[in-house]
């Protein structure tokens, strides 16, 4: 891989709950970004607690906003996509998702997301997904056309996130060739101008 097809992808996780499920999707998802030569920056809200949105980052006179905001600023500003894992709660976004995604909102413009969601049952996420599209175009990054879809995941990914199926692997590889196929192009767009 050369520095000029190197990118770097932020993986937001989705889920702040004790026995959370979608940890082992954004391993999985870490482990395949790096082994494709990117860098992959996990963004876990549990870890960078940010409180419930009162104020955007955006908001805040330059140099006044929490550390945690500037240092998710800093990498949003070098991202070239936003990866997303998603739960699926009552079939909707999961509120630790949507209060890390409402932060921002400039950061995230002219850059490609892609949905990674996830259910203990049968329907992998979808209906939450579906609301992520939604969401992610208003903020500026369009979803590419494809899922990463995981049914059943605590039968499908082992705890360090390791597939159990093939078919899991084969999936994933192909969401994150298309990923990867729009995060260059827009790369490419972005650094020859955006429309405003």
């Amino acid at each position: 891989m050369t520095d000029t097809s190197r990118l770097t992808i932020a993986v937001l996780l989705g889920s702040v709950r004790s026995d959370r499920q979608g940890i082992k999707a954004a391993r999985l998802l870490l482990t395949a970004l790096e082994k494709r030569g990117h860098e992959a920056v996990l963004v876990d809200p549990m870890v960078t607690r940010l409180p419930l949105l009162d104020r955007m980052y955006k908001e805040y006179p330059k140099g006044s906003a929490p550390a945690e905001l500037e240092q998710l600023a800093t990498l949003y500003r070098r991202a070239d996509g936003f990866l997303l894992v998603s739960a699926e709660y009552n079939h909707g976004v999961p509120p630790a998702l949507k209060n890390l995604l409402d932060h921002f909102l400039e950061e995230y413009m002219w850059r490609p997301s892609a949905i990674t969601c996830y259910s203990a049952g049968g329907f992998g996420g979808v209906r939450a997904a579906m609301q992520l599209r939604m969401i992610l175009g208003e903020l500026g990054m369009p979803s590419i056309p494809s899922l990463f879809s995981i049914p059943y995941i605590g039968d499908a990914l082992a705890n360090d996130g390791q597939p159990k199926e093939e078919h899991t692997t084969k999936q994933m590889n192909r969401f994150l060739d298309e990923f990867e196929w729009y995060a260059q192009a827009l790369r490419r767009q972005r650094a020859d101008g955006v429309p405003y």
